[in-house]
């Protein structure tokens, strides 16, 4: 249908209280797995890519996928860059034609995290812009959670999107990124205050694990973006692994990724229908 500016889409989820799923993709297949399952539920998409992935395989490869891909396809498709970490990367981005960017200054003092995400929002020129205050947990880039400390606070969200004026706000409620070691608890009262007192959409980072409920009661409480990556390359990777189990003399790479293809897929399709209600 569509290449769409995230914001668009965000709005629509913030308005009609639903929440877009945003999926980081490796590869021309996972990003094939998400907009297959976009076309097949009749809904839009976020598709992400880290810095990470960027470093491995570059702005424009990436760019030039999910725009052809959105080219042929009838879902509307956004492409995101997820925890940016730099200035110029975000530019980069800016400039390959991403739909959206975030610039994480969340491991920044207060201050400086403003002025990072100012500079870049001005840079952006009406790109939309997504910062991270507070820290999410986890491992992300290296950097480990720092706990409850780390939350974000709500009269702290209202001060840093009215000085940055950023399009999206990624809030800090007790997820974290990778794998859970136990149930995650979300401070579910800690985000509706945030909503109360910031107007724009709220992301939730690190939602590969939360139980279903507690996903809900954040999009019940004003998430409007969702994050998945981990099981997304979990289920990717044990696609890659079944076809090689069933197959083990298949040389051909089109043999396994597209059983990889297929299980990624499968997993797109089932937090869609959590994420966006259908």
């Amino acid at each position: 249908m569509a290449y769409v500016s995230t914001k668009e889409l965000l709005l629509d989820a913030q308005k009609n209280h639903y929440a877009v799923g945003a999926f980081n993709i490796e590869n021309l297949e996972t990003a094939q797995a998400v907009v297959n399952a976009a076309e097949k539920l009749d809904v839009p998409v976020i598709i992400q890519t880290t810095a990470s992935s960027i470093r491995y395989a570059g702005v424009g490869p990436f760019a030039g996928i999910v725009k052809a891909l959105a080219a042929g396809s009838r879902a509307r498709i956004a492409l995101h860059l997820d925890h940016g970490d730099s200035y110029e990367l975000a530019e980069q981005c800016k400039n390959a034609g991403y739909s959206s960017v975030m610039i994480d200054g969340s491991k920044l003092p207060f201050e400086e995290n403003i002025a990072l995400s100012s500079s870049v929002v001005e840079m952006c020129a009406g790109l939309p812009v997504e910062a991270e205050l507070g820290t999410v947990g986890g491992k992300e880039e290296n950097d480990m959670a720092e706990g409850e400390a780390g939350y974000t606070k709500p009269e702290d969200a209202a001060e840093f999107v009215e000085r940055t004026h950023v399009d999206f706000l990624a809030v800090a409620i007790g997820t974290a990124h990778g794998i859970y070691k136990g149930i995650p608890k979300l401070d579910i009262p800690r985000l509706a205050r945030i909503r109360s007192m910031v107007d724009i959409p709220l992301v939730l980072h690190g939602a590969s694990g939360v139980p279903d409920e507690q996903v809900a009661a954040c999009i019940d409480n004003g998430i409007t973006k969702v994050n998945y990556a981990t099981e997304l390359r979990i289920a990717f990777t044990k696609g890659v692994k079944e076809a090689i189990a069933e197959n083990p003399d298949a040389f051909d790479p089109k043999v396994y990724l597209k059983t990889a293809r297929a299980r990624a897929q499968e997993f797109v399709e089932n937090r869609i229908h959590l994420v966006t209600r259908v």
